[in-house]
């Protein structure tokens, strides 16, 4: 499974910004997808979560602020971000735990990253 992030950029604070990710490759499902983040110095923290029946889960430094979304038929997953504040800046990575097909066999569930795009909140 790969993925490809987009969106992401330089945003004053209090703006919003929209990042995206789509899953391809050989997927048999995808259970869950999300968004972490990293900021310089910093260890990876989640950002928010979601699964293939719409559940979600935030962290709390986001609730009310980031919305997740998914299409489940595309293989993507959005983060729409909302009164972003300083704190906000971070690289950001897509993450999904997906069984892929390999010799025409699903296999054991397994953990992806994205590449990772940048977002800046300037104060």
């Amino acid at each position: 499974v790969q993925l490809q992030a987009s969106g992401g950029g330089t945003v004053q604070a209090g703006e919003s910004l929209g990042l995206s990710c789509a899953a391809s490759g050989s997927i048999f499902t995808i259970r869950r997808m999300g968004w972490y983040r990293q900021a310089p110095g910093k260890q990876r923290e989640l950002v928010a979560t979601i699964t293939s029946d719409g559940s979600t889960n935030y962290a709390d430094y986001v609730k009310g602020r980031f919305t997740i979304s998914r299409d489940n038929a595309k293989n993507t997953v959005s983060l729409q971000m909302n009164s972003l504040k300083p704190e906000d800046t971070a690289v950001y990575y897509c993450n999904c735990v997906a069984a892929d097909l390999r010799f025409g066999r699903p296999t054991l569930d397994l953990n992806y990253w994205g590449q990772g795009t940048q977002v800046t909140v300037s104060s």
